[in-house]
């Protein structure tokens, strides 16, 4: 209770007090103090998002939601608000942009995100159709699928015949996660395939596969990502950023699988939390940087 009331006192009366105390002295706002005290990245990014957000003046709240055409505009006005001059702060505009793409960026990425995930896979579809058959294509070159319809999925972690019903939960993100991967670090996907076919330790690659896309969307959609997306992406982050997130979640949890040596798949719930906990601590860090470092990556 008492630390709710504080948290109140200071956004409501103090810290506007303390801002203006520190600007007489320094002649710098806090967007100026932020811009130039901080290098590019995760901490400075996060706290220009707060101060924005927190900000009694509308044209600054507003920049959070600014389409990317009318960034450069809405800069300007922040600027003239805030009666900073380019001459004597040349560094500012520039920061402060991409400050902005980046927080911008992550909220477009979370509706294309989401749009892909409402994206049900049907075998009406041609497009889907030859995107879950390039899976298989990458994943068993060696290997002819029989038919559509064939236990043969099996072989690639699917739970029954016929795979379009394993896609319920994530829709299109699910597969088209799976197939970027494979394409991108096809080394690596044979590799964590042949891991998840180990007779003692093995797991259903493509199920797995589906629910670590699962993990990757829910930490995207609760914010935790932005600090690896703010020291990784110099702009607006992008469906392939995510994407690319996902083939770390995918190669990491394996090698976690891997070394944790569990007694059985059935502890699988236990160990997937306990490597979500990883990754959540791992995002603690304003430096934080999670990127699948595998040497056949393909630009």
């Amino acid at each position: 209770m008492l630390g709710c009331i504080w948290q109140y006192f200071y956004t409501s009366f103090l810290r506007h007090w303390l801002k203006w105390l520190i600007r007489q002295a320094t002649g710098k706002c806090e967007l100026q103090r932020i811009c130039s005290g901080y290098k590019s990245g995760a901490t400075r990014t996060i706290n220009a998002e707060y101060s924005l957000r927190s900000s009694k003046t509308k044209t600054l709240r507003g920049a959070l939601e600014i389409n990317k055409d009318k960034l450069e505009d809405c800069v300007d006005q922040i600027m003239k608000v805030k009666s900073i001059k380019a001459q004597k702060d040349p560094q500012f505009k520039k920061s402060l942009q991409i400050c902005l793409l980046q927080i911008t960026g992550h909220s477009s990425l979370c509706v294309s995100v989401e749009d892909m995930r409402k994206q049900v896979f049907t075998s009406e579809s041609q497009e889907h159709e030859a995107k879950l058959l390039k899976l298989w294509d990458l994943l068993m070159p060696a290997v002819k699928l029989e038919s559509r319809i064939t236990k043969q999925w099996g072989d690639i972690g699917f739970q029954g015949d016929d795979p379009k019903t394993d896609f319920r939960g994530m829709g299109m993100l699910g597969l088209i996660n799976l197939v970027f991967f494979s394409e991108n670090y096809t080394e690596e996907a044979r590799q964590v395939l042949s891991h998840a076919n180990h007779p003692k330790l093995g797991y259903s690659y493509a199920i797995v596969g589906i629910n670590l896309t699962e993990m990757a969307y829910s930490l995207l959609m609760s914010g935790a990502l932005k600090p690896h997306f703010y020291n990784t992406v110099q702009g607006a982050p992008e469906l392939q950023h995510f994407h690319q997130l996902y083939c770390y979640l995918a190669y990491e949890f394996d090698r976690f699988w891997m070394a944790e040596e569990p007694e059985s798949i059935m502890h699988f719930n236990q160990y997937r939390e306990k490597f979500h906990n990883i990754v959540k601590t791992h995002l603690q860090d304003p430096d934080v940087s999670l990127k699948l470092t595998a040497c056949s990556r393909k630009n």
